[in-house]
């Protein structure tokens, strides 16, 4: 896939696909979720599996963490779930987003740089 089979501004070095388990969510106010969701700017793509309870999320770490998505869920009165593996999912998932995010804006350095090319002739 190249970053052209994403939306706008998501690239695919940066897309990273998360899954959690949310409570509090219902038929009312999972459609108005997701919608929020999926407006906001980052996300690739969004889905909610009622029979699970769980959201599938893909967005992009540069744009978008989870924190924010979380406040989302928040507003609309759902919260993650909160059993051990979802929070140990969770810590995990924010440690990667902000991994990427460092990374994203660090510049390489090197003190083994190649040195800079005369323009003779070798023999």
């Amino acid at each position: 896939m190249s970053d052209l089979d994403h939306r706008v501004g998501v690239r695919e070095a940066n897309l990273v696909i998360r899954n959690l388990r949310l409570s509090n969510v219902n038929e009312a106010n999972s459609d108005s979720l997701i919608e929020e969701i999926d407006r906001l700017f980052g996300i690739d793509e969004v889905s909610y599996n009622i029979q699970q309870g769980v959201i599938h999320l893909a967005y992009d770490a540069t744009h978008i963490d989870l924190e924010r998505i979380e406040a989302t869920i928040r507003k609309h009165g759902a919260a993650l779930h909160n059993d051990w593996w979802t929070q140990t999912k969770e810590g995990y998932y924010q440690f990667v987003d902000q991994n990427i995010k460092d990374n994203a804006t660090h510049k390489p350095w090197s003190c083994h740089q190649s040195p800079q090319r005369s323009h003779r002739k070798r023999k």
